[in-house]
């Protein structure tokens, strides 16, 4: 059975985690898997871009690096990145076919999707030094946790994942910085409780924790400016650069311009035409650095979104950006009514109708989930991400 086709069986979301499944499913095999240096990604925001960031410069060091990310835009290789590119078709079928001779079927078609693909992986990047692994849906339980790592990287926590995370940012940040093993550096916080919570758990590990601002130098300081001027780089994503230099330097390796001269993963403020922004973020911490970005211009927004989102919320940062929504339709049962979305944009005075085609003399910001991302770069015909 191809892999696309063992995937297709498995639902991308679940409604109940069984957390004893994958941990017991990894032991029974993890002798048989590399065992690769992990650094482990885990937060709410700014894992995507700060990994990539991180892998391409060990990469450009002379490091054979795999970077594990999800969820994908366009094609499930995009999640599975190694030395410097996704993963083809040829190597991602070879490396299912192994891993299905590793597992027994029931295990195989017991895993979720995330599950499953977390394991497939490994198998990819047998022979890498270093593995940039990011967490999926928390951190103490997510399947990416059952790894030892030399490392983890705290980006900024906020409120995600309410149903399995909890309600408030004290338990989501349990959750998350429970994850932390021997090393950790936690990055720029938006929420104070963060490094406190973070500072008894490491306490409780007996984990090393260095926060961001302790790994700066003005050297790094003045080289994360300069690089993300040059790259047209935001705020955030500078804060991400900044951050994926200090993890490199707490690596043990000297962080030069060379190493980080990059722009973003795909799909975090990607300019994608000229009139066109692109980008994934769908909570409120990823709206309020948009809206900072954007402080001072108007943009037509195409927009959707998960029920379980805080979507007011984010239309309430976004509204000072905003001339009109342009609500695109997307084939997914996560998605809210349509009613509920317009009566919020109601609520805001905002303008909004359906999305239909490009207008050359507006200008348009994608926003919202990675399925928001897939369903208008079909529609506007891109079959792989722009580079």
């Amino acid at each position: 059975m191809t892999l696309d086709d063992f995937l297709a069986q498995k639902p991308l979301f679940y409604d109940v985690i069984d957390y004893e499944r994958f941990p017991k499913a990894y032991r029974e095999i993890a002798h048989l898997l590399p065992h690769p240096k992990i650094i482990h990604l885990v937060g709410t925001n700014g894992k995507g871009s700060t990994g990539r960031f991180l892998a391409t410069a060990l990469h450009r060091s002379g490091k054979k690096v795999g970077h594990y990310t999800s969820p994908h835009i366009l094609r499930f290789n995009e999640r599975i990145w190694m030395d410097g590119s996704d993963i083809n078709d040829e190597a991602l079928e070879a490396s299912h076919k192994k891993l299905l001779a590793l597992l027994a079927l029931e295990v195989a078609e017991s895993l979720s999707y995330f599950e499953y693909t977390t394991l497939l992986a490994m198998v990819v990047y047998a022979g890498c030094e270093y593995v940039v692994c990011e967490a999926g849906l928390g951190g103490e339980f997510d399947a990416t946790a059952v790894f030892d790592k030399i490392l983890t990287i705290f980006t900024p926590i906020d409120f995600d994942h309410a149903a399995f995370l909890g309600g408030t940012i004290a338990s989501i940040a349990a959750t998350k910085l429970r994850s932390m093993q021997r090393v950790a550096l936690l990055g720029k916080q938006k929420h104070p409780e963060v490094e406190t919570i973070a500072r008894t758990i490491a306490e409780e590990k007996g984990c090393t924790l260095l926060g961001v601002s302790e790994m700066f130098t003005p050297k790094i300081e003045e080289q994360a400016l300069h690089l993300a001027t040059k790259n047209g780089l935001s705020e955030y994503l500078r804060d991400n650069l900044a951050l994926a230099m200090a993890a490199y330097t707490l690596l043990g390796y000297e962080a030069t311009e060379p190493l980080f001269d990059q722009n973003a993963l795909f799909g975090r403020l990607s300019r994608i035409a000229p009139n066109i922004t692109l980008d994934v973020g769908h909570n409120a911490l990823a709206a309020d650095s948009i809206a900072q970005a954007y402080v001072g211009k108007k943009v037509t927004l195409i927009y959707n979104t998960y029920a379980d989102k805080e979507y007011r919320e984010i239309l309430s940062l976004l509204q000072p950006i905003i001339e009109k929504v342009e609500i695109i339709d997307v084939d997914e049962t996560r998605i809210v009514k349509r009613e509920e979305l317009e009566k919020v944009l109601d609520d805001f005075n905002i303008p909004f109708g359906s999305f239909e085609t490009i207008r050359e003399d507006k200008e348009y910001l994608v926003f919202g989930s990675f399925s928001v991302a897939e369903t208008f770069l079909k529609r506007i015909n891109v079959t792989s991400p722009l580079v």
